[in-house]
């Protein structure tokens, strides 16, 4: 796959007119990572035309299933930054995310994919890396790794801990979003939480939640009983 790195300063480095993908229960944010497999033909042809621009798209929840779904409000912005294609005519690109955009409206176009005016400025702060605020935010590191400790055992799900352990506030915030078993409306909220500190506290509740209907205690298993 070839490579094209690139970083974003401000909303002045990003179009206003952006193509979008909606797929639903797909949310990303600035600086993660979204892998996606290309085949439907609209969306064949919107990656051809980013390829020959700016090499960014739009990635947006629709609120509903069927041919032209109205669009959730809020989506991420993402470059292309490994693009390869494959024997059979799709396309495997990833996408790293830039910035979220509010939609202001959707363009009447004659492309087969959706374009919309993308409004980056209620999230200006999505430029700037979580890490070098992180003690200011006041970032609870323990109690979200115990509270993901539980919710983990409650949807019988096992992960490489000693990453978990050592991974940013923000990459492991935002993998939550992104791959937490949640529904499309809970990921939405996740998305358009206005900064890291309100994901994290809805990501603790939403947490939280899950492991009380599991009926797991803070001993850590079913019933009260403790797992070591």
């Amino acid at each position: 796959m070839k490579s094209f790195p690139v970083t974003y300063e401000s909303s002045d480095d990003l179009p206003e007119i952006l193509p979008v993908f909606p797929l639903g229960g797909a949310v990303f944010f600035p600086r993660a990572n979204m892998p996606l497999n290309v085949f439907e033909p609209r969306y064949l042809a919107m990656i051809d035309d980013a390829m020959r621009t700016q090499r960014i798209i739009g990635m947006i929840q629709p609120r509903a299933e069927g041919a032209r779904p109205a669009l959730h409000a809020v989506g991420c912005a993402g470059r292309i930054t490994q693009y390869g294609e494959t024997d059979d005519g799709r396309m495997v690109v990833s996408l790293r995310g830039i910035c979220r955009f509010r939609v202001g409206d959707e363009l009447t176009v004659m492309t087969p994919y959706r374009q919309v005016r993308a409004d980056y400025a209620p999230f200006a702060a999505d430029f700037v890396e979580f890490e070098a605020s992180a003690q200011e935010q006041g970032f609870d590191r323990k109690r979200y790794l115990s509270t993901l400790r539980l919710y983990l055992k409650a949807i019988a799900v096992q992960i490489d801990w000693d990453w978990v352990e050592k991974a940013p506030a923000e990459v492991l915030i935002n993998a939550f979003a992104m791959l937490a078993p949640l529904d499309a409306p809970e990921k939405q909220a996740l998305l358009e939480a206005q900064d890291l500190k309100a994901r994290t506290a809805a990501a603790v509740t939403l947490m939280e939640v899950a492991v009380a209907e599991a009926g797991i205690s803070a001993g850590g298993a079913p019933g009260g009983s403790t797992i070591n």
